[in-house]
C-alpha cells in the first residue's frame, strides 16, 4: 500500500510546531505556599480565652496564657520550663489572642482548597502539601502521615467546620522534610485529643481544646473563646527557623516574532519565606527601566510573606535576545537575598524568505542547526510526496 500524504504533511507540520514550540518556552520560578502568620502568639504552647485548666503532671514547653479570663489552675503540679513564661489577663496575652484571631482567620479562608475530605477519616491517608477541607467534623482514628516532598517550608492546613477529635493512641507522622511548624489545624469549634495520643501541628480552635491523659503535642494548643484542659500531658511549642527568600519569573508578549518589533516583559516578584523583606529592587541585563505596578496590599514598601509584586519593561527586540532578571530584598541583615530568571526571546529577520541556499543571519549558532534541521524536514516530507504520487499513479 502507498504512504498516506495528508498524513505525511501532518507530521511534518508537528514536528516544525514543536521545534518552534522549544523556542519560545520561558522559564518559571515556583514558590512554595506561605505559612500561616501566628504573630506574637508563636512563642505559646499553651493559650486559652477562659481558662486553663491541668489535671496531673503536664509540662509545658513555651508560654502559658489566658485571656481575657484569669483563671490559670493546676500548676503545680504542673510546670512551665523556662524560658517559658506564665501570662495571666496580662498585656503579652491578650495581645496573643489577638494575633490568634488574625492566624485562624487567615487558615481558615485559604483558598483553593486542595481536597475536601468531609466524611472521610484521617487515619491511614497519606497527604501532600495544601489545603484539605471538612464542612462539619473531622476524626483520626490511627495514623496520618503528612509528605512534604523534600520541601521543607511545605505547608499543610486543615479546615475543620466543627469539631477536631483522636481516638486514642492515634499519631501525625511527618516525613520527607515535613516539620510541625508548617502545619495547621483551624477547628470551627473544639478540639479534643484522645488519650496517648502523638499530635503535630498548631491546633486554632474557635472554642475550646481537650487534651486528654498522656497526649503529647508537638506545637501548640490555642483556643480563641473558651478553656484548654489539659491531664498530664507534654506541650512543646517552637519556632521554625525562619527562612528568608524570594522569587523573581518572567514572562515575554509576544515570545516569538518574524520581525524586529516591541516586546512587553512582566515579572513577578513573591517572598515564599517567614521574613518580611524591604529595599526590593529589580533589574533586567538587556531591558531598561524596570516599572513596579501593583501588589504592595498595604502600601508599605514591604514584601510580605505571600505577596506578589508586578513589575513590567518594554523594549525593541531585533535579534535572538537571552535576557536575566535579577531582585534583589534584604531584611536588614545580610546576605542580600538573590534570585534569578531568564526568559529566551527568538526574532528572526526576513524568516520567510531563503534565498540563494543561505540561511538568515542570526546571532546564534544554535538556531542556525536548528533552522538547518526545520528544512531537512520538511524537504523529506516533500520528497516523500513525490514518492507517493508516483506509487499511486
Amino acid at each position: 500500500m502507498g504512504s498516506n500524504p495528508r498524513r505525511a504533511r501532518l507530521t511534518s507540520l508537528a514536528l516544525v510546531m514543536a521545534l518552534v514550540a522549544m523556542m519560545v518556552v520561558p522559564s518559571i520560578s515556583m514558590a512554595a505556599e506561605p505559612t500561616v502568620n501566628l504573630g506574637t502568639s508563636a512563642s505559646f504552647a499553651v493559650l486559652a480565652g477562659t481558662t486553663v485548666t491541668n489535671t496531673g503532671s503536664s509540662v509545658i514547653n513555651g508560654d502559658l496564657g489566658v485571656w481575657p479570663g484569669l483563671a490559670i489552675t493546676g500548676f503545680p503540679p504542673g510546670i512551665v520550663n523556662a524560658p517559658g513564661a506564665i501570662h495571666a489577663g496580662d498585656g503579652v496575652a491578650l495581645q496573643a489572642q489577638s494575633d490568634l484571631v488574625a492566624a485562624y482567620l487567615d487558615a481558615e479562608g485559604r483558598t483553593p482548597v486542595t481536597q475536601d475530605l468531609t466524611g472521610q477519616d484521617l487515619g491511614g491517608l497519606t497527604l501532600t502539601p495544601g489545603y484539605y477541607h471538612f464542612d462539619t467534623s473531622a476524626q483520626l482514628t490511627g495514623t496520618l502521615t503528612l509528605d512534604a516532598q523534600g520541601d521543607p517550608e511545605a505547608v499543610f492546613i486543615f479546615q475543620i467546620g466543627s469539631t477536631l477529635t483522636t481516638a486514642s493512641n492515634s499519631s501525625v507522622n511527618l516525613i520527607n522534610g515535613a516539620r510541625f511548624c508548617r502545619v495547621f489545624w483551624q477547628v470551627g469549634s473544639s478540639a479534643t485529643l484522645g488519650t496517648t495520643t502523638d499530635f503535630y501541628g498548631h491546633i486554632l480552635a474557635l472554642t475550646s481544646i481537650t487534651a486528654n491523659n498522656g497526649a503529647t503535642v508537638t506545637g501548640q494548643l490555642m483556643a480563641r473563646n473558651g478553656a484548654v484542659t489539659l491531664d498530664s500531658n507534654v506541650i512543646t511549642s517552637g519556632v521554625c527557623a525562619t527562612s528568608r527568600a524570594i522569587n523573581i519569573a518572567k514572562t515575554a508578549s509576544p515570545a516569538f516574532l518574524t520581525a524586529a518589533g516591541p516586546v512587553a516583559f512582566t515579572y513577578l516578584v513573591t517572598n515564599p519565606g517567614t521574613v518580611v523583606l524591604g529595599n526590593i529592587v529589580v533589574t533586567d541585563d538587556k531591558v531598561s527601566p524596570v516599572t513596579y505596578v501593583s501588589g504592595d496590599t498595604n502600601s508599605d514598601n514591604l514584601l510580605q510573606p505571600g505577596e506578589t509584586w508586578r513589575y513590567t519593561s518594554t523594549a525593541t527586540i531585533t535579534t535572538t535576545t537571552t535576557n536575566v532578571a535579577t531582585v534583589t530584598g534584604n531584611d536588614g541583615g545580610t546576605p542580600l537575598l538573590t534570585a534569578t530568571d531568564t526568559a529566551s526571546l527568538t526574532v528572526v529577520v526576513g524568516a520567510r524568505t531563503v534565498t540563494g541556499g543561505e540561511l538568515p543571519k542570526t546571532a546564534t549558532p544554535w538556531y542556525n542547526v536548528l533552522v538547518a534541521s526545520i528544512v531537512v524536514v520538511l524537504l523529506g516530507a516533500v520528497g516523500l510526496l513525490r514518492t507517493t504520487r508516483k506509487t499511486n499513479v
